[in-house]
């Protein structure tokens, strides 16, 4: 019997980058599911804050030189890797000078949210998808972690629903409340509307004119995590009414056997 495989799409990883929970979550799943038989890699952008010489990051040519649409522009998108310290883990780094040369991350050096930060997401998750078409490495389950991966499972449904590599795929989204898309304009529903999209296809993103991306991410997902205990009263209540397997958060020591589980129970449901 083949590997079964898991892709890691987040927006950090501990210790390229340790900006809230995710980035100790990430780092703990996926080397334990490796350890596990599973076939594993990552995928997270390459933001300038990464030393790529103290992590050794290289490029991979055979992956690198395609153009991201995003609002009508052409960005190249280069792909570097690096080995996980300790693992025997492949992690891909996402890279484009225009989004992700800047030594900050999402904030500004006076703390405020850069103002391209969602033409950064759409770039980050149409690029995630063309790159693993490019890999040519189907994945049996796709774990979605961040904000930034918010639009993966919409578009894996609505966009790339008939390319073969992503068939048999189960997309998880693990919810964390965040506050980014309080600054996300109406420009968002156009920019996110790649390919044959149009901004009405958004629908579920978009409350009143305000983007909700948890609302979005969960809409499409086949299971869900609970990323962290708390969440919002909308996100809880939302969740409520969802008929997708749910995964409750668990404390940081149960972590890696409760997903591991989980993810058993994805790939082989009782008949």
């Amino acid at each position: 019997m083949d590997k079964k495989r898991v892709l890691y799409v987040t927006q950090e990883m501990n210790p390229y980058t340790t900006i809230s929970e995710i980035s100790s979550i990430v780092k703990q799943l996926a080397p334990f599911t490796q350890g596990k038989g599973m076939e594993v890699r990552v995928l997270m952008p390459k933001y300038g804050s990464i030393n790529e010489r103290r992590h050794r990051l290289h490029e991979v040519v055979r992956l690198s030189g395609m153009n991201i649409i995003v609002d009508d522009d052409d960005y190249p998108l280069i792909i570097k890797v690096a080995s996980l310290p300790g693992a025997r883990l492949q992690v891909y780094f996402l890279d484009n000078e225009e989004f992700f040369k800047r030594k900050f991350v999402f904030d500004d050096e006076n703390e405020q949210p850069f103002e391209d930060n969602q033409e950064r997401m759409v770039f980050f998750c149409k690029g995630v998808i063309e790159t693993v078409k490019k890999f040519g490495w189907p994945p049996d389950i796709i774990h979605c972690h961040g904000w930034m991966t918010s639009l993966i499972p919409f578009y894996l449904k609505k966009v790339y629903q008939n390319e073969p590599i992503f068939e048999s795929s189960t997309i998880i989204y693990s919810a964390y409340d965040n506050n980014y898309e309080e600054k996300f304009t109406e420009k968002f529903f156009e920019i996110a509307a790649i390919n044959q999209l149009e901004t009405e296809d958004l629908a579920d993103f978009n409350d009143g004119g305000k983007v909700k991306l948890l609302q979005g991410g969960m809409k499409y997902a086949d299971a869900i995590v609970k990323g962290e205990e708390k969440l919002s009263k909308e996100v809880v209540t939302q969740l409520e009414s969802l008929d997708v397997p749910i995964l409750e958060s668990f404390p940081e020591e149960e972590l890696n056997d409760g997903m591991f589980e989980f993810y058993r129970g994805l790939l082989e449901p009782v008949s």
